[in-house]
């Protein structure tokens, strides 16, 4: 293999890959990156086996070939490079890559690229969606995580989505929360595909759509073990999830004894204050709602928490507050993730007492809802 490519390129696509590098493995091969020339473009691939992620970068190839290098060596030397023209070249009697940029070179050993997994790609023979970049990675940003952090329950670690109709959704849930986004497609799907995506490799989408703002075109393979985009000149693939999600329309509460609406931030300034508290005290956050007097007085929620040796705060935050008054406590913690994503200036809670689950919703929405199971406090 020779070829050139410009710093920048190669530093953008290794950067890209990166985070699909398995960091402990048993296998050497998987804490490298495929690179290899292909059809007048240079490939540069990485995997961990759940996830992996492929790009393609412009080169003036004079030389076919391909090598696995070890990723982390190969990003922190061609970072450090100053833009420009880097050549690249095998050396075939050692199985090195040799890399050159002005007087500045190296030489990096290498193995073998038919020892580096196959990556899929999407086929004709795929069940394939067209989904707008933006809206997938919104969708994603706002349920993945509420997923559970360890795969004790592996269906729980994963996003169910859902494609039905004209209409795409996204649910994750730990045990003690769910988030469920749901949005319009561009053009409707035959049957209903149910799919249960890793949070973690969800995340690695949103990463990679960033800033791209058209058309990306999710498949997923006939056997339905792992699922594709395709974003402009890059392409990532994941294992799917076998098992049975829970079933979202059930745990959703449909009518509330207490409806109150609130400024997003000011209620996400006050949980944050009751939190720095409550982190002693098992992220116990209290919520106490109190309705206006009459129709010309606003409620008001009072958040509070309590640390038995270092203090307690209590905040005070207006809202309009329709049903009866509810004393409920929620995980501080819960609470700040669910606000801080969520954009909109006013948010929805309802609530049916102090022991059943409360939801949070944009004001306005029914499009994206989290549920959040109360905490047990005292007195109740």
């Amino acid at each position: 293999m020779r070829l050139s490519c410009l710093q920048e390129n190669l530093q953008r696509a290794l950067g890209r890959v990166g985070r699909a590098v398995a960091s402990r493995t048993a296998l050497p091969v998987l804490s490298n990156v495929l690179i290899a020339t292909d059809e007048g473009r240079l490939r540069i691939a990485a995997t961990n086996l759940e996830i992996g992620v492929t790009t393609w970068i412009e080169a003036n190839i004079q030389e076919e070939g391909r090598i696995t290098i070890d990723a982390r060596l190969l990003n922190e030397f061609v970072n450090t490079l100053p833009p420009g023209s880097v050549d690249l070249s095998i050396e075939p009697a050692r199985l090195a890559l040799l890399l050159q940029s002005g007087r500045d070179q190296a030489s990096i050993n290498g193995i073998d690229a038919e020892d580096f997994p196959v990556i899929a790609t999407i086929s004709d023979d795929s069940t394939a969606f067209e989904v707008d970049a933006q809206q997938i990675r919104e969708l994603i940003s706002l349920v993945e995580f509420a997923a559970a952090s360890d795969d004790s329950r592996p269906v729980l670690a994963g996003v169910l989505t859902r494609f039905e109709q004209d209409q795409i959704m996204l649910a994750s849930a730990d045990g003690f929360r769910m988030a469920v986004n749901e949005a319009t497609l561009g053009a409707p799907v035959e049957g209903r595909h149910d799919i249960i995506v890793p949070a973690r490799s969800y995340r690695e989408l949103a990463r990679i759509i960033g800033d791209f703002d058209e058309k990306i075109r999710l498949a997923i393979t006939p056997n339905k073990s792992q699922i594709m985009a395709r974003v402009g000149d890059t392409e990532w693939v994941s294992r799917l999830i076998d098992g049975t999600f829970p079933d979202v329309k059930q745990i959703v509460p449909k009518d509330f004894v207490t409806r109150l609406d609130l400024n997003r931030e000011a209620l996400l300034n006050a949980v944050r204050r009751a939190s720095y508290f409550a982190r002693e005290n098992n992220d116990v956050v209290r919520l106490v709602i109190a309705p206006g007097e009459d129709d010309l007085t606003p409620g008001s929620v009072e958040v509070s928490a309590n640390a038995a040796e270092r203090g307690n705060s209590h905040s005070f935050v207006d809202a309009s507050v329709s049903g009866t008054d509810v004393q409920i406590a929620f995980n501080g913690r819960y609470l700040t993730d669910v606000l801080s994503v969520l954009k909109n200036g006013q948010v929805t809670l309802g609530l049916n007492g102090s022991t059943q689950a409360g939801i949070v919703r944009p004001s306005g929405s029914e499009s994206y809802t989290h549920v959040i199971m109360p905490m047990v406090i005292g007195g109740q």
